[in-house]
């Protein structure tokens, strides 16, 4: 079945049998089930209000264990049936040392599968560009937490682009760090071994610093370090990648950002987008069946929702050999993407390939969730390990006012990532 798309289709990504489409696609209920305790825009499954504004304000997305406190993973079986966490996270460390004010755990798609950020128990957070346009997920809660203000800084986590869709929904900032730079031990699994990773999200760059601060000692050092090394766009080459079936508004609001910035741009061959899209779709199998492998046991359980069960028994029917190429490709991929950045510093492209969707009326299914995959160029930086920034750019000539563009940098570049998004903010 087409993604209504030129460049890709389903079944390329998602290899459902019509008998999943038909058996998993029930809309569901537009209310939610169950109400957070305090309702910002459903942007917290838990809210605590700090006493006063003064210092930074965190929220850390309900993937992601705290001390004392139930990880929901957006899952109402989990909400109902889990013990609080013994510990907390790993991430959490810096922060915790450091006395930060942590606000609340933020809302999520359930088990941080769905790319809508919808999510039928908790509620869906309303994003703040539009209440009929999707938040993106899975990272939903923490995006809207920052759009509407009530966090300075989000901590979201980043499987297939679950920092940076919601950040390009709701015209924020998200940093996909390099997979590995930041722990995950104490973070809800769905692909541990080769995919999951933890980030910040935040409305501008100098924030963006800060969560990395929290995230990696010594980050704030690194990253002046990088502004020092270059500072001004004319050192920086970036290598412009084109995607067939992007709005054409989108990527001239991507090409109006580094041309004002003062970047050296560098059009990438075409045959290099033919390795992306290749990429998008062995990064969704990779990250299916490593959901099967990790969240397998929750299919037999009551309340979990119908898109996350079909989701999690696609992995299941996966075949070996198609897992194995996924891997082939993997290795294939990397050797690619270094040649590239013999030659440029960072490739840039927008985050999605359109505006965000509208909310479907009768609610979420699968159907819908496969078209919203289908628009995000996020999922290659995922299955190779590589850091992405994400940053908000003007656009013209249609409903939303703001796109999403897509900076990929080397292995461990985060700091000259956003040295080249100060960049870009600068030039806006």
């Amino acid at each position: 079945m087409a993604l209504m798309k030129d460049r890709r289709h389903a079944t390329a990504r998602w290899i459902l049998p019509v008998s999943l489409l038909t058996g998993f696609c029930v809309g569901c209920s537009m209310l939610p089930k169950h109400a957070a305790s305090v309702d910002h825009d459903h942007a917290y499954v838990s809210y605590w209000p700090p006493a006063n504004n003064t210092g930074l304000r965190l929220a850390v997305k309900d993937l992601i264990d705290m001390k004392g406190v139930v990880t929901t993973a957006g899952s109402e079986y989990r909400q109902k049936n889990s013990a609080p966490a013994t510990s907390d996270a790993k991430c959490l460390e810096l922060a915790r040392r450091r006395n930060v004010t942590i606000v609340g755990k933020t809302n999520l798609s359930e088990f941080a599968l769905w790319a809508s950020g919808m999510n039928d128990y908790f509620g869906t957070p309303i994003n703040p560009l539009g209440k009929h346009l999707i938040p993106g997920g899975s990272s939903s809660g923490s995006a809207v937490a920052v759009a509407n203000g009530t966090a300075d800084v989000a901590f979201g986590t980043d499987t297939c682009g679950s920092i940076r869709v919601p950040a390009a929904c709701c015209g924020i900032a998200g940093l996909k760090t390099t997979f590995g730079l930041v722990s995950t031990k104490g973070v809800f699994p769905i692909s541990p071994t080769h995919m999951d990773t933890v980030g910040p999200m935040a409305k501008d760059v100098s924030h963006l610093v800060k969560g990395m601060d929290l995230l990696q000692e010594g980050f704030a050092g690194k990253y002046q370090a990088a502004v020092v090394a270059k500072p001004l766009a004319k050192n920086i080459k970036v290598g412009r990648l084109y995607l067939s079936g992007t709005d054409p508004a989108v990527d001239q609001a991507v090409d109006t950002a580094i041309a004002a910035a003062g970047f050296q741009v560098v059009p990438l061959a075409k045959g290099f987008g033919a390795n992306w899209d290749k990429a998008e779709g062995d990064g969704q199998m990779l990250a299916r069946v490593d959901a099967w492998q990790n969240d397998g046991e929750y299919l037999s359980k009551s309340g979990i929702q119908q898109v996350t069960q079909t989701i999690i028994f696609s992995g299941k029917i996966a075949s070996e050999s198609q897992y194995s190429s996924a891997l082939t490709d993997q290795g294939d991929f990397k050797t690619r993407l270094r040649a590239v950045f013999k030659k440029v510093d960072f490739i840039v492209l927008p985050t999605l390939q359109s505006v965000p969707l509208r909310k479907p009326f009768f609610g979420a299914n699968i159907v819908f969730e496969l078209r919203t995959m289908g628009l995000q160029n996020t999922e290659p930086m995922n299955l190779v390990g590589n850091p992405a920034l994400v940053l908000p750019v003007p656009l013209k000539g249609r409903s939303v006012p703001v796109t999403s563009l897509q900076l990929v940098g080397p292995y461990f570049s985060e700091a000259a990532l956003l040295n080249a998004g100060r960049l870009i903010e600068a030039a806006r």
